[in-house]
């Protein structure tokens, strides 16, 4: 089975490449989506989490709210690591969960869709990865559309990810994400076809 990653900066369009391969029958594992699980409701890290920070705790839902943790640690970086030894560990449980599944469904190919997996070494864990990439203007236009960001929050992201000329020159494949979804669609295509006669 050939394990690939699929990575790229904030705003470069990586929640689009992962619906379509999961529109094409690939199995995808997305971190941030097991993180959300983790601080929802009931989820598996919300008492740690509660303890490191009990004002992100809603009690009413047992849940963490995620937008008071993401103020709190976006101003202190000793927390953000300790919130990373308490997610990483069950994010990482979980992926090796996702992968064993698929090796009894002997599936040729799983992805792995994970933000930071250059900066956190997760590519040694992958066969080939593919980046998501759009043009600069791009990227910041679609990511102070989002609620609650401005362009001091936006730089400090991006101080934090290895930058995305980087990536590309690291990257197995570039997936274009600003000339079109079909263009983005066909490129995923290809590779993954390609990457199916290899597994």
């Amino acid at each position: 089975m050939r394990i690939l990653g699929l990575t790229g900066s904030i705003g470069m369009g990586k929640s689009t490449a992962s619906r379509m391969l999961r529109r094409m029958r690939i199995p995808v594992h997305c971190s941030d989506e097991v993180v959300h699980a983790l601080l929802g409701s009931n989820g598996k890290a919300v008492a740690a989490v509660a303890r490191l920070h009990a004002a992100a705790h809603d009690k009413k839902t047992n849940a963490i709210n995620r937008a008071v943790l993401g103020a709190a640690v976006f101003e202190d970086a000793r927390l953000l690591k300790r919130l990373e030894a308490i997610l990483h560990p069950m994010v990482q449980s979980s992926e090796r969960a996702f992968l064993k599944r698929c090796r009894a469904q002997r599936r040729r190919i799983a992805v792995l869709d994970i933000p930071l997996l250059y900066e956190t070494g997760g590519d040694r864990r992958v066969d080939a990865v593919m980046v998501v990439s759009a043009p600069a203007f791009i990227q910041k236009q679609r990511v102070m559309a989002r609620k609650g960001m401005n362009a001091h929050k936006l730089m400090a992201i991006l101080s934090r990810q290895m930058p995305d000329a980087i990536k590309r020159k690291r990257a197995d494949m570039v997936v274009p994400t600003g000339i079109g979804k079909a263009v983005t669609f066909a490129r995923l295509r290809a590779f993954i076809r390609t990457q199916q006669k290899l597994g």
